[in-house]
C-alpha cells in the first residue's frame, strides 16, 4: 500500500486536478500508475509530517493527475 503525502483526506480532494504526491513502498515494483486506481494511506505514525489522523483512500489517477477519491 502506498503512502499518500497528504494531511487528511480532505486535503487530498482539495488536490483534484493536480499530480499525486506520494511515497512507493512495495518491494516488489511501483504501485504508482499514471492511469487507474491507486489505494493508499498517510501512515502517521511510520512518516513525521503527514497528519495526526491516519486515513485509507482509493484514488482514481487519469493522465498523471488525481481525477476522483473514494
Amino acid at each position: 500500500m502506498m503512502i499518500l503525502n497528504y494531511e487528511s483526506k480532505k486535503q487530498l480532494k482539495e488536490s483534484i486536478g493536480q499530480p499525486l504526491r506520494y511515497t512507493e513502498t512495495s518491494v516488489f515494483g511501483n504501485e504508482y500508475r499514471p492511469t487507474g486506481v491507486i489505494t493508499g494511506s498517510n501512515r502517521p505514525q511510520l512518516r513525521e509530517g503527514t497528519g495526526k489522523r491516519e486515513f485509507f483512500a482509493s484514488v482514481v489517477m487519469r493522465d498523471g493527475v488525481i481525477a476522483e477519491v473514494k
